[in-house]
């Protein structure tokens, strides 16, 4: 009977535990999968965007009147010179114009030694969709550079509307591959035939999801649109459940459609976190389970220290189950702490799931009407022989209204950068070069207290210069309803921590605290002035380099602002 009484509770408790696991480990996977789905939403957007980001392109230069002249057997030295320029300005990999036979007239590369000039592609499956009239798509391996890229291309025509010539661009999306590659996470894209065109992981590339049938290779070839690759299987299989196994290991899998192409993005999430809360959350029900079987015990430890007219050997043994309960106690209390510490930070990397969504479709539903506004300029230009006052007035506006999505692009995106040695002095100088249109317009005085060594430290250049830009401007904006508006900086270093302080003499930090003034779109400006990312963008990048931000006001007026840095460590490598 005694064991009986033992081997039940243990029973329950084994059978409770069980349970919770199970019913944990669905709701935590659950969350994992709402935040797959935004980062694959994420993608998805980024991928659209950079397809769509010259879509208007071809259909503005088909109806330039160079281009339409050269087709019509005009010389090709000046078109060749304006589309090298246009392709450099517009970070194109070539633009160029084929003759109705699909012999290349003009390019953009017509200097380099793998010129398109004189090359046929009527073999190519976008110059024939061109030239029946459609927009014609394709995602290739160059034949003549050996380079994959995007290419659009559109019909040109004659005033009688005949074809005469087809124009097309080609896009490298190496950019957007590497993004993928620094992100640390698993994501592809494969074409309609299943062939990885794009990867976050390189070995995947030009592997197919399912064997080809012969007819697929034989189109494939004729378009050559892979030369050179085996297309060999991927190592992968698709599970029940929204799930896959990769690289033989399990994952969330999530997928998602290109629109306008026969394309699948696909994305794979680890759902470890989701173990190890459901872990977390089982062994409080075993903690649980353990009081109550405690509390058990203690009970019937006073009623047979009662029974036995409360004995010495009794009472030492329900003083030693009270010092074993409040171990328990204090066990229990630790593990409430560190659930709701994992709690907490399941809310935030949610609410910044949520604003990287946002921001990526913002940027995304802006990125298209900017890019064709910016194509319209460029043709109109052209086409004027030169700006003109309204071109360059229009120009100004699309590129605040660019400088304004590149802002929200910092929280859709997760771009790990290579850190070098950086002189904090420097970056100092190169920012107050930047912000020097804004001093001369608040007429502010700058000071500088800089020291005479280099104060080194290890970070990306363009980030920490973007931190201390971010504050300067902050400055300047502060102080510029003071009669004599003083904006002061000292950089300095303390046991080997490099730090900059940026003081002004404005109106202070009033009843915000750092930590208000650094959540997205929180600003002191009035409304116009300032979208409240600039301290959340710098509070981002100081954490990504482990460095510390501080604030505070000053008793005659302003604030301090002071951003600190770990010390530089040599690599191994440099010693």
């Amino acid at each position: 009977m005694r064991q009986i009484s033992i081997f039940i509770p243990v029973l329950a408790t084994i059978i409770v535990a069980v349970g919770v696991f199970r019913a944990s480990y669905v709701y935590f996977q659950s969350e994992e999968l709402s935040t797959a789905e935004g980062r694959l939403s994420l993608y998805q957007s980024t991928v659209v965007a950079e397809l769509e980001r010259f879509s208007h392109l071809t259909h503005v230069l088909a109806r330039d009147a160079s281009v339409i002249e050269t087709a019509n057997g005009k010389a090709t030295a000046n078109l060749n010179a304006r589309l090298e320029d246009f392709a450099r300005k517009a970070g194109l990999d070539a633009i160029y114009l084929m003759s109705v036979e699909g012999i290349t007239i003009a390019a953009s590369n017509h200097l380099q030694a793998n010129s398109f000039v004189g090359q046929s592609y009527t073999f190519r499956p976008y110059f024939q969709t061109a030239r029946a009239g459609e927009q014609g798509r394709f995602y290739a391996i160059g034949t003549t550079t050996g380079l994959p890229g995007y290419f659009i291309a559109d019909a040109v025509h004659n005033v009688q509307g005949d074809t005469i010539g087809v124009i097309a661009i080609k896009i490298s999306l190496s950019q957007l591959e590497q993004s993928w590659h620094n992100s640390g996470e698993q994501v592809f894209l494969a074409n309609a035939d299943g062939v990885v065109l794009l990867s976050s992981d390189p070995a995947w590339r030009y592997q197919v999801l399912v064997a080809l049938s012969e007819s697929q290779r034989h189109r494939i070839e004729d378009a050559r649109q892979f030369p050179g690759q085996a297309l060999m299987p991927l190592d992968w299989k698709a599970l029940d459940g929204q799930r896959a196994r990769i690289s033989k290991k399990e994952r969330i899998h999530l997928t998602a459609d290109i629109p306008q192409h026969d394309w699948t993005l696909h994305y794979f999430a680890n759902d470890d976190r989701a173990v190890a809360q459901s872990w977390l959350l089982t062994s409080l029900a075993v903690v649980f389970a353990g009081l109550a079987l405690i509390l058990f015990q203690v009970r019937r430890a006073r009623r047979v220290s009662a029974a036995l007219a409360r004995s010495e050997k009794e009472e030492a043994k329900l003083r030693q189950a009270n010092e074993l309960l409040a171990i328990e106690i204090e066990d229990r209390k630790t593990a409430e702490r560190h659930l709701k510490r994992a709690q907490d930070e399941l809310g935030r990397a949610s609410r910044l799931a949520a604003l990287g969504t946002l921001s990526a479709s913002v940027t995304h539903e802006l990125g298209q009407p900017i890019a064709a506004m910016r194509n319209h300029l460029v043709a109109a230009e052209i086409g004027s022989n030169g700006p003109s006052v309204l071109t360059g007035k229009i120009g100004s506006l699309v590129d605040r209204m660019e400088g304004i999505t590149s802002q929200l692009k910092f929280f859709a995106t997760s771009d790990a950068e290579t850190f070098v040695e950086v002189n904090l002095s420097e970056a100092v100088r190169a920012s107050v070069a930047l912000v020097e249109p804004n001093l001369t317009a608040a007429n502010a005085e700058i000071r500088l207290d800089l020291p005479e060594n280099p104060v080194i430290l290890r970070g990306s250049r363009l980030r920490i210069e973007q931190v201390m830009t971010n504050l300067l401007r902050n400055a300047v904006d502060a102080s510029e309803e003071r009669e004599r508006p003083v904006v002061q900086v000292r950089v300095g270093s303390t046991d080997g921590d490099p730090w900059v302080e940026i003081e002004d003499n404005g109106h202070g930090l009033g009843e915000a605290t750092l930590a208000d003034l650094q959540e997205p779109f929180m600003t002191t400006r009035e409304s116009g002035r300032g979208m409240g990312l600039g301290l959340a963008i710098s509070a981002g990048i100081v954490n990504d380099h482990e460095g510390a931000m501080t604030a505070r006001n000053i008793e005659s007026g302003g604030a301090v602002f002071r951003v600190s840095f770990p010390a530089f460590q040599a690599d191994e490598g440099e010693r």
